[in-house]
């Protein structure tokens, strides 16, 4: 039979070109396409064979509740700038309250701005930041499961049945906590000056986060979730990048170039980092006068007054150990009152006290 055109009820208008005369395969593959409720068009080639084709079509759900405006590829570039603050925090924390304290990001995540102060505890110590030259202002929360054992380290205790208040922090111990977030402030601005070079500070502090709008409610807010743990303890932080805040430097978060950034990062960037926290580690160091022999007998003989002769004059040098090893030699002298000990030269490892 032949056909210029053909309409279908229910279905949108589809044009078949004819060139020859329809064969019964053919009549049967355009009677199939209609039956399936497929939306392919079907044409006749210069050979007078058909081509019926079922096109899928890749469906997503979409929510216009919580529209994603970032991209895959750039949450992953923005996990990936803050695992390297994650790192880096965690060696500054290990310095600064020497003990192991392991900081990783647990989950990258879209939200609205609703949906993440709902997900808050209350009291917490909520932190907004301003970061110039960027608009607009970005969370930085920190778990009272993390604060309290930070807290009772920073005082001397040992974290032992410690409780955790549910009360908002008091004038001293917000002062002990703005130590930690001054470090975080500080490993983020190193870690985000690859993007942008921005300058993070705090600008307000809130036990309850409900009482802080920095958006509007239902605005699509970036929360980077992070897992810290210390000494059998473990609590959370969560930092709120409002779209608005990163959507002039969205172009610059491609995945492929920070990753090989990354990868090209020198080793010396991570020496300096390591050497930073450790820098305020305190270490035991101990001067060794000079050594002798003696026999039991004599030593069992010892009174007040008396005098242990040694080999070494009276202008050599003492040799100074840090945690049992030899370091450094120096004279024997005194400093405001105080024996002193004036560092000469490096010792040897082996020798001699």
């Amino acid at each position: 039979m032949m056909c210029a055109c053909a309409r279908f009820a229910g279905q949108d208008e589809r044009a078949v070109a004819v060139a020859d005369v329809l064969d019964q395969n053919e009549v049967d593959a355009l009677l199939a396409a209609v039956e399936s409720g497929g939306t392919e068009s079907v044409a006749i080639d210069p050979g007078g064979r058909s081509a019926a084709r079922a096109q899928l079509r890749d469906v997503h759900s979409y929510d216009f509740k919580r529209p994603e405006r970032v991209s895959k590829e750039q949450m992953r570039a923005i996990e990936a700038i803050h695992d390297a603050f994650a790192r880096n925090f965690g060696a500054s924390l290990s310095g600064f309250l020497r003990t192991i304290v392991e900081v990783r990001v647990a989950t990258t995540e879209q939200l609205t701005y609703s949906e993440f102060i709902h997900s808050l505890p209350n009291p917490t110590n909520f932190n907004l930041l301003t970061a110039e030259p960027l608009e607009g202002q970005i969370c930085l929360e920190l778990s009272p499961l993390i604060i309290y054992p930070i807290i009772d380290r920073l005082m001397g205790g040992q974290n032992t049945e410690l409780f955790i208040p549910q009360r908002p922090l008091t004038l001293i111990e917000g002062r002990l906590v703005r130590r930690i977030t001054d470090r975080a402030l500080a490993n983020l601005n190193e870690a985000w000056k690859n993007l942008v070079d921005v300058k993070f500070e705090i600008s307000e502090v809130e036990s309850n986060p409900h009482l802080v709008q920095i958006v509007a409610p239902n605005e699509i807010v970036v929360v980077i979730g992070f897992e810290i743990k210390m000494t059998g303890r473990a609590g959370t932080m969560s930092l709120c990048i409002p779209f608005n805040v990163i959507e002039p430097v969205m172009d610059k978060l491609v995945t492929q170039g920070w990753l090989a950034y990354q990868r090209q990062t020198p080793a010396a960037d991570q020496t300096e980092d390591i050497a930073r926290g450790l820098a305020s580690t305190k270490v035991e160091v101990a001067a060794f006068l000079a050594q002798t022999t003696i026999t039991v007998r004599e030593l069992l003989g010892l009174q007040i007054g008396d005098i242990i002769q040694t080999t070494k004059p009276t202008t050599g040098e003492i040799i100074l150990q840090v945690k049992g090893e030899n370091k450094f030699a120096g004279h024997l002298g005194r400093h405001n009152e105080n024996l002193a000990i004036k560092i000469t030269r490096r010792a040897e490892v082996e020798e001699s006290l």
